[in-house]
């Protein structure tokens, strides 16, 4: 790459050699999500990885894709990079995972107005430490230096990861049945929806806003609001080994209003305990500053569930202990009754 410099395409806001210097510096990073399948490091065309298919008669592949939305926006007024990727890497992780599917790799795509090759890196840094909690490879990437499309300041984050799940094994929300429980896994906050929102709650513009220490989240704004989404892969895979899992729902945008009745068969309605759930005080705190009804709040927020797995009702303490083992809190808040496709707040 020694001799690859334009002089004219650098006047005109590309600079090629400060991409090769990102690539460089994320090295680093990329090198602690190799897995056993990967065959080549980054910088080829593309990325390789055997496959390994043992205990899958019918191997099926999942994909799946998504970016960190406006919440960069909060990460460009703190000028802090290195969490976004770990959002990025969880949207589509989480998402496969509902499917019973295991992720095997990622890629993510990064445009920017100016490419600063030490901020790449660090975002590029969070995009690792999310495959390494997904346990998937970082197997390949793209950053574009775009000048006057973006900001110098600003970029675009999103990714997609592919996985593997036995065609015996792929969930199937037909099999929900009445009486069924609703087990929850508690969030991490806001994880990576609904800022468009948040932003005009707090009418987020300056870093200032951000750096206000609030006694009731026992953080400033900002800290509460970058915290990263959290990646379930691992704690439901568990749970997926040891017991049958009918259906999963990832909480995304829409809240509990779109995504539940996604994991829920025509005829069948989610009825939620709204008193079990452990809403974290970031919410309440949008709730109560930007005046939001609680139907709204649910309908565009995870209130504090991240994911909802279906199981029988027998095996429902049985889960929530699987998932302590792994770190993860979880609880039962609800069960399916017969109905109309969709949610009860009770």
């Amino acid at each position: 790459m020694q001799n690859s410099f334009s002089e004219s395409y650098k006047a005109a806001g590309v600079d090629v050699t400060a991409g090769y210097r990102a690539v460089e510096l994320m090295k680093q990073h990329v090198a602690r999500t190799m897995t056993s399948g990967v065959l080549d490091g980054i910088g080829g065309f593309g990325g390789l990885l055997e496959l390994d298919l043992e205990g899958m008669p019918h191997p099926v592949l999942c994909a799946g894709t998504d970016g960190v939305g406006t919440k960069l926006k909060l990460a460009f007024l703190m000028d802090k990079h290195d969490t976004v990727g770990i959002d990025c890497v969880a949207m589509c992780v989480n998402d496969i995972i509902c499917c019973g599917a295991k992720p095997l790799l990622f890629l993510d795509y990064i445009a920017c107005g100016k490419n600063v090759p030490e901020k790449i890196a660090t975002i590029v840094s969070g995009v690792a430490e999310g495959c390494v909690q997904a346990g998937c490879a970082l197997s390949g990437g793209e950053t574009a230096e775009m000048p006057g499309f973006y900001p110098e300041d600003e970029y675009d984050l999103a990714g997609f990861s592919v996985g593997a799940v036995d065609r015996a094994a792929i969930l199937d929300k037909e099999q929900v049945a009445a009486g069924d429980a609703l087990v929850a896994l508690r969030s991490s906050g806001v994880h990576s929806n609904g800022f468009s929102l948040v932003r005009k709650v707090f009418d987020i513009g300056r870093s200032g806003d951000l750096m206000q220490y609030k006694e009731e989240l026992g953080m400033t704004l900002g800290e509460a609001l970058l915290t990263p989404t959290k990646i379930y892969v691992k704690p439901v895979l568990a749970v997926l080994e040891q017991l049958k899992v009918k259906s999963i729902s990832h909480i995304t945008g829409g809240g509990f209003y779109e995504n539940i009745p996604r994991a829920l068969p025509q005829g069948k309605c989610a009825k939620i305990n709204k008193n079990s759930i452990e809403v974290p005080p970031i919410f309440r705190l949008i709730e109560r500053v930007g005046n939001i009804p609680e139907r709204d709040m649910f309908n565009t927020f995870n209130m504090g569930v991240g994911m909802v797995l279906i199981v029988d009702r027998e095996d429902a303490q049985k889960a929530v202990e699987i998932l302590a083992q792994n770190g993860e809190q979880a609880k039962v808040i609800g069960y399916v009754a017969d109905g109309e496709k969709g949610i009860e707040l009770c």
